[in-house]
C-alpha cells in the first residue's frame, strides 16, 4: 500500500509541475496582451490607421504609412522566402543523406539563431552600400533571409510525417516521383507548411533591426521598392524612446496593431488546420 501512495505521489508532482508551467506561460501571455490593450486601444481609430505621421506638437496623425510598409515587406519576404524554403525541405525530404542536404540542414538551423541585427547588417553590406539607397525591396530581402530557414526546416518536419507506405503506394501504381511529391507529399504536408509559413511570416513582422538597418523610415506614403519606407516596429522604436507623451501613446497603438496582426496570422494558420483535418 505505501509504494502505491508513493506511485500515485510521483506521478501527480510532475503532472502538477507540468500544469503550473503552462498556466504561468498561458498568464504571462494574456497580462501581456491586457497591457498593451489597455494602454493602446484608446488611440485606435479608422483615422490612426490610414493617416501619415504628424510632427511633434502637432495632434492627430496615425501610422498608415508604416502599417502598409510593413505588409509590403513582410509580403515581399514571404514572396521571396516561402518558395525557396519549401523547395529547399523537399530537397531534404527527397534525399536526407546526401551532402547537399546535411550542409543545408545545418546551415539553416545556423541561420535560426543568427541575431537579426546580423541579418540586417549584412542585407546593408550587400544592398545598401552598393546602392547607396535605403529601400522596401532591401528590408524585403532582409525578412525573406529570416524567414527562408524557418520555413525550410517546419516544411521539412511536416514532410517527414507522411508515411512511407503512401509514397510507395504512389509509386506502385505507376505514378513519377515528381508526381508523388506535388499530387501527394505536398497535399499532405500543405496544413503543416502552412503553419510553419504563418509563424515565419509573424516572426518577420516583429522584426525592428534588419528593416531599420536597410529600410530605415520614412514619414511619406510608400510609392515603390526603392526608397525608404516606414514599417511598424521602427515605428514604435522611435516613438516609445521619445520623450513626447503624445508619440508614447502612439507606440502603444501601434504595438497593438502589431500583435492584432500576429494573433490574426496565428489564428489563421490554426483554422487552416482545423479546416484540413475535417475535410480528411
Amino acid at each position: 500500500m505505501p509504494d502505491t501512495k508513493w506511485r500515485l505521489v510521483k506521478s501527480f508532482v510532475p503532472e502538477a509541475v507540468c500544469r503550473l508551467a503552462a498556466l504561468l506561460v498561458i498568464s504571462v501571455l494574456f497580462l501581456i496582451l491586457y497591457y498593451i490593450f489597455q494602454r493602446g486601444a484608446g488611440v485606435i481609430s479608422p483615422a490612426f490607421l490610414t493617416a501619415l505621421p504628424t510632427p511633434v506638437g502637432v495632434p492627430g496623425g496615425g501610422i498608415g504609412n508604416a502599417l502598409l510598409g510593413s505588409l509590403v515587406m513582410v509580403a515581399l519576404g514571404a514572396l521571396l522566402a516561402v518558395p525557396c524554403g519549401v523547395a529547399a525541405a523537399v530537397y531534404l525530404d527527397q534525399n536526407p543523406k546526401s551532402r547537399l542536404a546535411a550542409a543545408c540542414r545545418f546551415a539553416s538551423r545556423v541561420l535560426t539563431g543568427v541575431p537579426s541585427l546580423i541579418v540586417g547588417l549584412f542585407v546593408f553590406t550587400l544592398l545598401v552600400l552598393r546602392t547607396g539607397q535605403y529601400s522596401a525591396l532591401a528590408g524585403g530581402i532582409a525578412l525573406a533571409v529570416m524567414m527562408m530557414p524557418v520555413i525550410t526546416l517546419s516544411a521539412e518536419e511536416m514532410l517527414r510525417l507522411v508515411p512511407n507506405s503512401w509514397r510507395e503506394a504512389s509509386l506502385a501504381l505507376g505514378a513519377s516521383k515528381k508526381q508523388t511529391v506535388l499530387r501527394l507529399v505536398l497535399p499532405a504536408a500543405a496544413a503543416g507548411i502552412a503553419v510553419g509559413v504563418m509563424l515565419a511570416v509573424a516572426l518577420a513582422a516583429g522584426q525592428t533591426a534588419p528593416v531599420l538597418l536597410t529600410a530605415l523610415t520614412s514619414i511619406f506614403w510608400p510609392e515603390n521598392l526603392l526608397q525608404p519606407t516606414a514599417s511598424l516596429p521602427v515605428l514604435i522604436y522611435t516613438y516609445a524612446i521619445s520623450p513626447f507623451a503624445d508619440w508614447q501613446q502612439q507606440a502603444w497603438g501601434a504595438a497593438l496593431v502589431l500583435v492584432v496582426m500576429v494573433l490574426m496570422l496565428n489564428i489563421a494558420a490554426q483554422l487552416f488546420i482545423a479546416v484540413k483535418n475535417r475535410r480528411g
